[in-house]
């Protein structure tokens, strides 16, 4: 259902008919089919399709009479899944929000339940929108580096097991952030610039700290990337570690064997003028014996063994 709200200090819902607010500072949050009608309304030389199902990335374009733009927000608890996703228009005095699921709805329930300053101004309503769905983006990425801290914990006690099942999916959810929040970094920067004058001089201050927020939300997350790569080469490490004692196990045994391995088939061999062929077998029994301590000895005092 169609949402009006007034722009102010509060944001104040209203049911007056659009063309009531033509020249009133306001939200609308429609539904697609909403939307065509309220631009329509408000008699906007609108240049885009409002198609939900495309809405794959934050961006924002300039057009002759407005600022047309989508946000596809990733849920927190499922990042590598579907995306919350709206459409945005922009005028010298309206916002209109287009959403099918009721998540900008949400979002400005939240603003008016939390903020006091809600949306005096656009640029003020636009940034406190966009903080709302990734302020608690640090917790998140917080549990993210707990995770990765398990997990390298882990390693260090030999616990090795599903180890590849457990850090991929942190990676590629990592991955997906560090390219959303880049896109809010420029989505900020194209307000900033300003290319229309849509937006009062000294209010695009918001803009530039709304990108402050995701620079240092994307550096948190490359930081993790890194940490994570890093935990990849401990594990790495650790296995090769386990490969090369269990290579020097089988070395060992090869080298005591193949002595041993070496008289039996000299001694295998039965010639007739042997002195050994009569009492060989307890003198090979204890010759074996000896060369079995003299290369454990040999393997103790070389710390080999």
């Amino acid at each position: 259902m169609s949402k009006i709200y007034l722009l102010g200090n509060q944001l104040q819902e209203t049911e007056l008919a659009v063309e009531e607010l033509l020249e009133t500072p306001c939200v609308f949050v429609n539904t697609v089919q909403e939307a065509m009608e309220t631009l329509k309304a408000l008699n906007l030389n609108f240049e885009g399709d409002l198609n939900l199902g495309e809405a794959y990335f934050c961006k924002v374009e300039t057009q002759q009479e407005c600022l047309f733009g989508s946000l596809a927000v990733p849920k927190l608890l499922d990042v590598l899944g579907s995306r919350y996703r709206i459409l945005f228009v922009i005028t010298r005095q309206h916002i209109l929000l287009i959403n099918e699921d009721g998540f900008a709805e949400r979002i400005i329930r939240r603003i008016r339940q939390r903020k006091i300053r809600q949306g005096d101004c656009r640029e003020k309503f636009i940034y406190n929108f966009i903080v709302e769905f990734i302020n608690r983006d640090t917790e998140l990425l917080e549990d993210f580096e707990r995770s990765l801290m398990l997990l390298e914990e882990g390693i260090l006690m030999d616990k090795l097991e599903y180890f590849h099942e457990q850090i991929q999916p942190i990676r590629k959810q990592l991955l997906i952030l560090r390219g959303y929040y880049d896109q809010i970094m420029d989505m900020s920067k194209e307000f900033e610039e300003n290319e229309n004058k849509f937006f009062a001089k000294k209010q695009l201050k918001y803009f530039g700290t709304l990108g402050d927020r995701a620079d240092r939300l994307m550096g948190k997350t490359i930081h993790l990337i890194d940490y994570a790569k890093q935990v990849q080469d401990t594990y790495q490490a650790k296995v090769d570690a386990k490969q090369n004692a269990n290579m020097q196990f089988l070395t060992m045994i090869s080298t005591i064997f193949f002595p041993l391995t070496l008289i039996t088939g000299w001694y295998g061999m039965n010639f007739k003028n042997m002195p050994e062929l009569e009492h060989g077998y307890p003198v090979i029994v204890f010759v074996s014996l000896c060369v079995i301590l003299g290369c454990i000895f040999i393997f103790k005092k070389k710390k080999i063994l």
